[in-house]
């Protein structure tokens, strides 16, 4: 082949290549197809013949490799290089004032501008493009670290794999829902019995099913779709300064985005978009589970700041969850892993927003007697937030001739310890915390959870098998296990022992907030342990601390407190932790741990405000150098306030401060102390 040839064929195949882009954007992003599928077969099968025919001229960026080209680094691990973080719920109007009402406090501002958008119920995605092509596909997995999926990603066909723009950053990542349609669903179930295959209950069951194929070509033959919703990273240009400029700039991307999403003023116009769209839940081809609020400027989300694993400026609203009649088959009750008695009733299966259920939680002895539930009752269940089962009602007109009143257990019917009631409370709980198995257990498998020590493998099964063979009795004992121990369990091979023994192992080197977490204290969740990770930097001064010390720390009250002082003062407890640090168990800080000597950090117990906006640094830039220093770092002034840090256009906290008689420190004087007492420090 000549190079004049070479060139005309290369030209040929860019035209076919652009052409084909420009059907699939009009086809699958704007619903508004140019041309017939066969005049689409036509152009798509000359490109592929070409491609064949000159495979120099091949590309990953052909609308071809569509078709599924297998992907050497499918499901390994992806590091995020910004967290995808999860968002918090709210479930009524009221819940949504309260949410607006404390953004309207972090930000000093009466009138919030948010960007409404409806909540796809998919699988969350970033994808990666650099130089304008498409080079990484990943989930979410635990938010930190997900899977890479490139090769099923470059297989749906509205996620672009060249952007549409002459002007494309350098390195852009975008985050997105990947979802199949509601008719897409019943198109695949169709094609799936007639192949005498599975079926899928749920679109969200079946987009998850078909993104996490090892086999790219199934991939490419299920009905997947995307919408995108946000830009994380943008380099080489400007990063927008609003949702409402990154919505518009996927679309000129060429990204698929919610022709639903809107720019509003105040909680009052979200509720009215949420009722709409609430309205034309059953008329939208895919499945919505709620509406998102998103404080619209970047500049007030970096003031209203972030908790552990979500942003403090944005919220789901959920849409009611969906009902439907069943009746109770039994009435039993489960121990958790703090001995909480919880009553479960056993249900003829039914579904329920489009999972088959079959147990349903009655959540307390409070609960059962104010429904009135006994087996053989027909009951209206629910799934709460979309997610936990529950039975809302009996059906009054089906009462007549009934069983008998479920009795709540006085003992536990797994260790026959006695059964008693919190003070004060609605929880019933056995008291036989060192002896009962099933706390035992409870509190292995939540040891073991990604959350906490992360161990892969250990899940319910093995931990009912070490803890009944009496191999492990608690959760120290992990790390005595043998390999040989592991190997003689019920369906555990060789390599499934390894496995186990790597990841219990690998655990070892955690970080203090995880570590933390795992170890079970009442009241302490994730957001609690990095709070106390933060403050105090390792774990002997985490168990020093009296209940008057751990009241210091941000978002930890009495009860908390006293909760943690209490923990560690017991010698059972002690001793299992003793026992941890001896067999291995070392903490290393990680990014969300900012390590501070508390005894002499430079600005131990002190709280500062920050109001209006930093020139020379980020809010959230200037509350983590804060608390480096041992701040504490809260969102309104009170007569307890050291210092308030006054930028440009600060609010009425500025004001509330001089009434106070407050110290007030200008940008500049706070830089000049952030320097002095960092030096100092170091």
């Amino acid at each position: 082949m000549s190079s004049s040839d070479g060139g005309q064929v290369q030209e040929r195949i860019e035209s076919l290549r652009e052409q084909l882009n420009q059907h699939n954007h009009s086809y699958f992003v704007l619903d508004d197809p140019q041309i017939s599928d066969h005049q689409y077969d036509q152009i798509f099968r000359e490109l592929l013949e070409l491609e064949e025919q000159y495979p120099q001229f091949q590309s990953d960026s052909s609308p071809t490799r569509r078709v599924g080209a297998k992907s050497d680094s499918s499901f390994a691990e992806v590091r995020h290089a910004v967290p995808m973080l999860s968002l918090n719920n709210v479930f009524s109007s009221s819940e949504a004032g309260e949410f607006d009402r404390r953004i309207r406090d972090l930000i000093d501002v009466e009138l919030v501008e948010y960007f409404v958008e409806p909540k796809i119920d998919g699988l969350a995605v970033s994808v990666i493009y650099e130089h304008g092509r498409l080079s990484l596909g990943s989930t979410r997995g635990d938010g930190e670290s997900g899977e890479n999926v490139t090769g099923n990603v470059r297989t749906i066909r509205s996620i672009p794999l060249i952007l549409r723009t002459e002007t494309f950053p350098s390195l852009l990542e975008v985050r997105g829902e990947v979802y199949m349609s509601r008719s897409g669903l019943h198109e695949l179930n169709e094609r799936q019995k007639e192949l005498g295959e599975k079926t899928y209950m749920n679109p969200r069951n079946a987009a998850a099913g078909s993104l996490r194929q090892i086999d790219p070509k199934i991939t490419s033959r299920r009905p997947l779709d995307a919408m995108f919703y946000s830009i994380v990273r943008c380099e080489d240009q400007p990063m927008p300064k609003s949702q409402f400029e990154q919505f518009k700039r996927l679309s000129e991307y060429g990204f698929k985005v919610s022709s639903e999403s809107v720019l509003v003023s105040g909680i009052d116009a979200c509720l009215d978009v949420r009722e709409k769209l609430l309205g034309k839940r059953d008329e939208l081809d895919y499945e919505i589970d709620g509406v998102v609020y998103k404080v619209n400027q970047v500049e007030h989300q970096e003031q209203a700041g972030y908790v552990t694993r979500a942003p403090r400026w944005a919220v789901a609203h959920k849409f009611p969850a969906q009902e439907t009649t069943t009746v109770v088959l039994g009435i039993d009750v489960q121990i958790g892993r703090t001995g909480a008695v919880s009553p479960i009733a056993r249900l003829q299966p039914v579904e329920v927003a489009g999972v088959m259920v079959s147990n349903a939680t009655l959540h307390n002895e409070d609960e059962i007697k104010r429904l009135d539930v006994r087996v053989g009752d027909s009951v209206v269940v629910r799934r709460a937030g979309d997610v936990i089962p529950e039975v809302v009602s009996v059906l009054t007109q089906q009462k007549k001739d009934r069983g008998a009143e479920f009795r709540f257990p006085s003992q536990c019917p797994v260790c026959g310890s006695e059964v008693v009631r919190d003070a004060g409370a609605s929880v019933n709980r056995c008291t036989g915390t060192l002896i009962c198995t099933a706390q035992i257990k409870r509190g292995i498998e939540y040891f073991a959870s990604r959350s906490a020590m992360d161990i892969e493998g250990l899940g319910t099964g093995i931990v009912e098998q070490l803890v009944n063979s009496s191999l492990v009795q608690n959760v120290a004992d992990i790390y005595r296990l043998t390999e040989k121990q592991i190997i003689e369990l019920e369906r555990m091979g060789d390599k499934s022992a390894r496995n186990l023994m790597s990841a219990i192992e690998k655990s070892k080197q955690t970080t203090l907030a995880k570590f933390l977490v795992a170890l079970g204290i009442p009241h302490v969740g994730e957001s609690t342990a990095v709070s106390l990770a933060r403050r105090f930097g390792n774990l002997d001064a985490v168990r020093s601390a009296d209940a008057e010390v751990l009241e210091g720390v941000p978002d930890i009250g009495p009860i908390v407190a006293k909760s943690i002082s209490d923990f560690f003062r017991h010698e059972h407890n002690q001793n299992i932790v003793n026992q941890l640090v001896e067999l291995g168990v070392q903490f290393a800080p990680s990014e969300t741990d900012v390590v501070t000597d508390a005894k002499d950090a430079p600005f131990r117990d002190k709280k500062f405000v920050l109001t209006g906006t930093l020139i020379s640094m980020g809010r959230s830039e200037a509350k983590k150098r804060l608390e480096r220093l041992g701040a504490n770092v809260v969102s309104s002034v009170s007569k307890n306030t050291d210092f308030v840090v006054q930028g440009e256009n600060p609010g009425s906290k500025a004001d509330k401060a001089r009434a106070l008689d407050i110290e007030i420190l200008m940008e500049a004087e706070f830089q000049n102390l952030l320097s002095d007492m960092e030096q100092a420090d170091n």
